[in-house]
């Protein structure tokens, strides 16, 4: 059992929103939409769960706790396991907080947070390649998101960073034929330069970015060895369309204003709040069903198995029992 005494709270700071979005976009492609919702609203929770995988790694640097991430996921594969602490792999289940008043009331009285359910998605769990010894460490992260165009313009008039980010449809991010995009041409129809970058993947499917600046109404045609393309990203709202043509695909996608979704996640406090191994997780599990109302959701959008964040253990354990680990597993 653990209390509020227990949790490490972590300050938030910019840059680990910036290193979330850069595995964001890194892993757009490979990341499956769990959750439901637009691509923008996948890559918000993937941006907050990388920053608070940042943090943590940041906080075991500071206290002198050792670790490794030779297992760290690559962003292929988004589904394996974060870090390893002592030689045994540490997945680090985060909950991005967005609604100002939960996190108004999370602020006043963290014992709200013991009787939340630290949630495992089912088919993640089933998943193989994982050991009884394996880790579940779990962490809260509070935030505010400027998603719709009215937050987005209020961002921009406060002069907050925004992140905006246009994911390609599956031909083009994961075409059946592994191919040279060929040339691209881009147009734009906004009154303004626009700068933009495109990313995507090259022949060995390494990850290949390319910025450019497009002229208004000027059409200019690049050839950067694209063979995928992911997401284009431009800086500031386009006031017109933009058009990208690639003659592999024969097709010209057209993106709209309205169709920009701002990834930038406006990240406040970090709570660690406990862990079990999966053994011990298996053995106190409860099936949450899909379309359940929890406190991290209004409605749970797959099956999950789920303890109550006030049945975990401390992590100050963990730490200590971790420094007993590592010489063993050095040696």
């Amino acid at each position: 059992m653990i209390s509020t005494s227990d949790f490490i709270r972590i300050p938030y700071t910019p840059d680990l929103t910036t290193g979330g979005i850069a595995y964001a976009c890194r892993s757009l492609p490979y990341t499956y939409n769990r959750m439901g919702g637009s691509d923008a609203k996948r890559m918000r929770r993937i941006v907050g769960g990388i920053a608070v995988e940042l943090a943590f790694r940041r906080y075991l640097n500071e206290q002198g706790i050792p670790f490794d991430v030779k297992g760290a996921t690559p962003f292929t594969d988004p589904d394996h396991y974060d870090i390893s602490l002592g030689g045994r792999r540490c997945d680090i289940k985060s909950f991005l907080i967005t609604r100002r008043k939960q996190i108004r009331e999370m602020r006043r009285d963290p014992n709200a947070i013991l009787n939340a359910p630290a949630l495992v998605p089912a088919d993640q769990f089933a998943a193989g390649g994982h050991s009884d010894r394996d880790l579940y460490l779990f962490a809260f992260l509070t935030g505010l998101l400027a998603a719709s165009r009215a937050d987005l313009e209020k961002a921009v008039t406060a002069e907050q960073p925004i992140y905006l980010i246009h994911p390609l449809q599956k031909k083009w991010a994961r075409p059946r034929h592994w191919r040279p995009l060929g040339p691209l041409a881009l147009k734009s129809e906004s009154g303004q330069p626009l700068t933009i970058e495109l990313g995507g993947q090259n022949a060995e499917r390494d990850f290949l970015s390319k910025t450019i600046t497009l002229p208004p109404h000027e059409r200019v045609q690049i050839e950067a060895g694209f063979y995928a393309l992911a997401y284009l990203h431009v800086s500031a709202m386009p006031t017109g369309r933009l058009g990208v043509h690639s003659p592999a695909i024969e097709e010209t996608h057209l993106v709209a204003p309205e169709d920009w979704g701002n990834i930038w996640v406006y990240g406040m406090d970090i709570l660690l709040t406990g862990y079990l191994t999966r053994e011990e997780f298996r053995r106190r599990a409860e099936i949450i069903p899909a379309g359940s109302h929890v406190y991290q959701y209004s409605r749970t959008r797959t099956k999950n198995l789920a303890v109550p964040i006030a049945k975990l253990r401390p992590l100050s354990r963990l730490f200590e029992r971790v420094r007993d680990w590592e010489p063993k597993h050095t040696n």
